[in-house]
């Protein structure tokens, strides 16, 4: 089944300062997501921190999310790492844990060319098939763009290739990834609506983790209101470390009990922790 809908660029739940994960957590977050209108989740995304985990913290994040979704609420792993072997045993991994779908990235630091990048999306594709598969295009995280050509070969050698999370910015760089026959997921939530009308299909949100139901109310009412009130929570997380401000919401909501991130990430300082109390 193919995702849809609003979903969850899930926080990792941390403790011990951040050094261990809190599975724990990971019910009562999918319940407040679920109880916010959430369709679904993506694991160990940018927003939950994937690429500071270890393969083995990041298997058990998998399995836990999956054991603990209820009927219908879907779970999508990002599977994305910095070499293709670490990247296909995760893909793989979520296949034979049942996961909903698996996203993989272009991996940083090294500039892959258009013929390593096809194999390397290729490969991942292939371990978790027949699952859908999805291309998450961020050159602000990956430092470069996925070339739309490298995607055009890829759904010839890759038939699960399902669709494509594009988080760049502005509009102009998100409109070449709009490839007929490829669902498209938008990553800055202040593009939903203009994502929308040309043809995204849904939304993968960092603030659903914290506000779901204004992300819900955006993707599945096209709800202007929601749709100013995500600039205005943007526009007031700006310069704000954004891992941990949206842990410090889901802790003063109950959710968390811990706002750990993991470091060389850093939480809260008093007086950005007085901006996020005030955003409401």
């Amino acid at each position: 089944m193919k995702l849809h809908g609003a979903i969850a660029a899930a926080v990792t739940p941390l403790r011990d300062g951040g050094r261990s994960l809190d599975l724990d957590a990971v019910g009562p977050l999918i319940s407040y997501w679920a109880a916010g209108g959430i369709d679904g989740v993506l694991v160990a995304g940018t927003t939950g921190e994937g690429v500071l985990l270890t393969a083995d913290e990041r298997r058990h994040l998998t399995e836990r999310f999956v054991s603990d979704r209820p009927d219908g609420f879907q779970v999508a792993i990002h599977a994305g790492a910095q070499t293709t072997h670490d990247t296909v045993a995760l893909a793989s991994h979520a296949l034979r844990h049942e996961a909903d779908a698996v996203a993989v990235i272009a991996p940083p630091y090294f500039p892959l060319d258009p013929d390593e990048l096809l194999v390397h999306l290729r490969s991942a594709a292939n371990a978790c098939d027949p699952l859908p598969f999805y291309v998450y295009e961020f050159a602000g995280r990956s430092g470069y763009s996925i070339p739309v050509d490298v995607i055009e070969r890829l759904r010839t050698e890759a038939p699960n290739l399902t669709g494509l999370k594009v988080s760049d910015l502005p509009f102009e760089a998100v409109k070449p990834y709009l490839l007929d026959g490829l669902d498209v997921f938008i990553g800055q939530e202040p593009l939903a609506l203009e994502g929308f009308a040309a043809g995204a299909v849904g939304c993968v949100s960092g603030l659903a983790s914290a506000w779901p139901d204004v992300v819900s109310s955006l993707v599945h009412d096209r709800d202007p209101d929601a749709h100013a009130r995500v600039i205005a929570l943007r526009d007031a997380l700006e310069g704000i470390p954004f891992l941990a401000a949206l842990k410090h919401v889901l802790a003063d909501r109950g959710v968390l009990t811990s706002t750990d991130v993991r470091p060389p990430l850093r939480g809260l300082t008093p007086d950005e922790i007085a901006r996020v109390n005030a955003i409401g």
